[in-house]
């Protein structure tokens, strides 16, 4: 498979996973603001895009495709602006109360960076067979490490916040926030040399599978959460919309994706 086709799968992950978070979150606060419906049907439309995109094997891009990664990229933007402005508006502005339960700050950017790994992964496909793939005017493989540690370093922030504001009762909810930004690191460190060892990149690269199975994993874990609300899954219609997120741990499956095709880019594979 191509590495164009494994960013349509990091995409399209990432995007199942802001589907059904988002349509979970924002019915809780009952879509008060028409917009809160404009996430789903943008993650909708990437995650179809994403599915389509996988199963093309065809060269070229697809300009149908770009304009829902473009929308989807855009949506998430100001999604965290709305997000933002939800956190400073309430009483007590900018503090550790609202930060925990207000909107969650970076939980929008996981659109933009479905939105970014289906750009992206249109770029490559328009890149012919007999040029190395470049994005954004540099090598493709230390593009796309790059940007895919930043955003491991971001999601890994927001995991990260909510795991603080549940005290690690679990010792398992350390896991979010060693594994991936360890993984991040190792891929910016990847990114930053001109011909990165195999050792470096064998590491890199269990790293990144690692993440990928925590992000599976983590969805188990948030099941369990669930399940210890009062009146555990007897009580479901309470205990999922304020239990743990059951949908938002694959998105460390998503970027993960992407991260490998980051290295099968850095092999000099296409």
């Amino acid at each position: 498979m191509s590495a164009a086709r494994r960013l349509n799968q990091a995409a399209g992950l990432l995007a199942a996973s802001v589907l059904a978070d988002s349509g979970v979150e924002h019915y809780r606060g009952c879509f008060e603001n028409p917009a809160m419906y404009l996430p789903l049907a943008s993650s909708a439309l990437s995650l179809a895009a994403s599915l389509h995109g996988t199963a093309d094997a065809r060269g070229g891009g697809h300009r149908l495709r770009d304009a829902i990664y473009a929308l989807a990229g855009l949506t998430g933007v100001a999604g965290t602006g709305f997000h933002l402005y939800n956190i400073g508006k309430r009483e007590g502005g900018w503090s550790w109360i609202n930060l925990f339960y207000a909107a969650p700050v970076g939980a929008p950017m996981a659109l933009s960076l479905s939105g970014l790994m289906g750009f992206l992964s249109e770029r490559l496909r328009r890149t012919p067979s007999n040029r190395p793939p470049r994005l954004l005017g540099f090598p493709a493989g230390r593009t796309l490490a790059a940007l895919t540690g930043a955003g491991l370093a971001g999601t890994t922030g927001e995991a990260g916040l909510l795991h603080f504001r549940g005290a690690f009762q679990n010792p398992a909810m350390v896991l979010p926030v060693t594994v991936p930004p360890i993984a991040a690191a190792l891929l910016e460190a990847t990114a930053a040399q001109d011909a990165p060892s195999p050792g470096l990149r064998r590491a890199t690269g269990g790293l990144l599978r690692l993440t990928a199975l925590l992000g599976f994993a983590g969805v188990g874990f948030h099941i369990y959460g669930v399940s210890r609300g009062m009146g555990g899954w007897r009580n479901w219609s309470q205990n999922v919309l304020n239990g743990p997120p059951i949908p938002a741990p694959p998105g460390f499956t998503g970027l993960a994706l992407a991260g490998l095709a980051a290295l099968w880019l850095l092999e000099g594979k296409q």
